[in-house]
């Protein structure tokens, strides 16, 4: 079990089922044994360099969203590190193949790849800052969670960048960050009895179409 936070503990349970289509989906366990094909794992960077973009978008606008200092800063270092870590080792990778930044720039973008990125950017326009971290949390957190699982259970090192880099304690560290950020955004706005009310149905409603978003980015990726 993560440690993420008491309010993603309770969404990733309400999710029941989609969560673990997420986290354990088949592209998962080819990361983990390696037999992902590596036609495959390209693919699906180059989509997810073209999704980071959109995803720092949408942590930018939660700085615009954000209703004190402590949560802007939060959301900007979740940018930056996006930016500056998680891009960069899209890059790397890429790179040793033969792809090019410029190539990875020019990736058309896969309709389940828009798809994902405009829900997540629909909900930081169209409601509050809550809302959109609801969105934004499984992508995120559930990555910090398959990375930790991953560096346990890996049998290969064919995808030991990856995992080492989810699965690392400056990634980790973000993810706990992350959670504490949403545990203490519904305690400010909503109080300690937040699961009482209708809002947190709707919320958890948001994490778990966002989940189901990402199982179908993980099934884009075994389809180049």
């Amino acid at each position: 079990m993560s440690d993420y936070g008491q309010a993603f503990e309770t969404m990733r349970a309400k999710a029941g089922p989609v969560w673990d289509a997420y986290t354990r989906h088949g592209f998962v366990d080819g990361l983990r044994d390696g037999a992902l094909p590596r036609a495959a794992f390209l693919h699906y960077l180059r989509q997810d360099y073209i999704f980071l973009t959109h995803f720092s978008r949408a942590w930018a606008l939660a700085v615009v969203k954000a209703g004190s200092l402590d949560e802007m800063r939060a959301c900007a270092g979740t940018v930056h590190a996006l930016l500056e870590d998680e891009m960069k080792l899209h890059v790397k990778i890429c790179s040793d193949a033969g792809i090019s930044e410029a190539d990875l720039l020019a990736t058309r973008e896969r309709p389940e790849n828009a798809a994902y990125t405009r829900y997540v950017m629909d909900c930081g326009f169209s409601g509050d800052f809550l809302t959109l971290l609801a969105a934004l949390l499984p992508c995120v957190l559930g990555y910090g969670e398959i990375g930790a699982r991953l560096v346990a259970e890996t049998s290969s090192d064919t995808y030991g960048d990856w995992i080492a880099t989810y699965g690392g304690g400056e990634y980790q560290s973000l993810c706990r960050d992350v959670g504490q950020l949403m545990d203490s955004a519904l305690a400010a706005r909503l109080g300690a009895g937040y699961t009482e009310l209708p809002v947190w149905a709707k919320l958890c409603d948001t994490f778990t179409q966002a989940t189901e978003l990402e199982v179908g980015f993980w099934q884009m990726g075994l389809t180049p």
